[in-house]
């Protein structure tokens, strides 16, 4: 009876070893797959940490980052003390707020449709449009935007003009603007979230869709029901990580849509743009706004280390 217990035990012992195994084959194809990914966030994310310090430096190029002279809190409180910063900080986090609550209401939406979108030709041409934006560069934008709101030439002026009413000077009125840099956002944004959504929800047992269907649930109770519950998990995700960039700023979005008009700084102005007017008008002042500019982005921040 012992010999035949020792026996099982043994048995079950290399049964575990096989599994583990197994296992280690199968996620050793994951690893290997995963080591670039990796790679990219060590050097270009982790290792830049260290920079971090520059924030409480008197950063001199001559000296690099290392050995330029500790100044304490001074940058920090050369950037509480200007007549700017209440007004980059609000327009920095609003924005940022605006555009997480908008991306990914419209994002989840468009997921959905396209998940109830059938025909596969349709799809893959939605897709097409909607990702297309994403590669394209604020440059870019910035030129289509100026097609659109120029005062003499531009597309929503002759619009205007058509319809007997007088044509906007849109670049010197700072009330358009938050409308406009948010559609800009979401416009070109909206493409990967989109297809991170819909893969989520590509992953979601059609099972549960076709019983639903059985029991006569409708198109709208099934999303509310099904697709809305299930797709939650990555809806929280995507969240916090857009919370954790609350701080960063798109600066091509804010600087070349608007063409960096000081008309619309009360609207357009951030922390990234903030940074770029100092660089133009005092060395001195540079120094402090790009250290503690590149502190509060994320604490990560890239680097020439010097």
């Amino acid at each position: 009876m012992f010999t035949s217990k020792k026996r099982s035990e043994k048995t079950m012992a290399n049964r575990r070893l096989g599994t583990d195994s197994l296992a280690w084959r199968n996620t050793r194809q994951l690893l290997v797959l995963a080591i670039p990914g990796i790679l990219w966030f060590v050097i270009f994310a982790y290792i830049p940490m260290f920079g971090s310090i520059i924030a409480f430096k008197d950063f001199d190029y001559a000296k690099g980052i290392w050995f330029s002279d500790w100044n304490g809190l001074d940058n920090f409180k050369y950037l509480f003390s200007t007549d700017d910063a209440m007004r980059i900080f609000r327009n920095t986090i609003l924005y940022n707020a605006v555009f997480i609550i908008f991306g990914t209401a419209i994002s989840v939406m468009t997921a959905v449709f396209l998940d109830f979108t059938k025909r596969r030709v349709f799809i893959k041409i939605y897709q097409t449009a909607l990702f297309l934006p994403h590669l394209i560069s604020w440059v870019v934008v910035a030129y289509i935007a100026l097609a659109m709101f120029s005062f003499t030439n531009g597309f929503f002026n002759h619009l205007l003009n058509s319809i007997g009413k007088e044509p906007v000077s849109w670049y010197m009125e700072p009330k358009y603007w938050p409308v406009i840099l948010i559609a800009f956002n979401v416009w070109k944004t909206i493409g990967f979230n989109v297809l991170v959504y819909y893969g989520s929800i590509m992953g979601i047992d059609s099972s549960l869709y076709e019983a639903a269907a059985i029991d006569g649930a409708s198109k709208t109770q099934m999303i509310f029901k099904i697709t809305m519950p299930l797709l939650k998990p990555t809806i929280i995700l995507m969240f916090i990580m857009s919370i954790g960039s609350m701080m960063r700023a798109d600066f091509g979005l804010f600087y070349y849509v608007p063409n960096d008009q000081g008309a619309l700084y009360a609207v357009t102005d951030v922390i990234d743009t903030w940074t770029k007017h100092g660089s133009k008008n005092n060395t001195i002042a540079y120094n402090h706004i790009k250290n503690t500019n590149q502190y509060l982005h994320d604490g990560a921040p890239i680097y020439t280390l010097g």
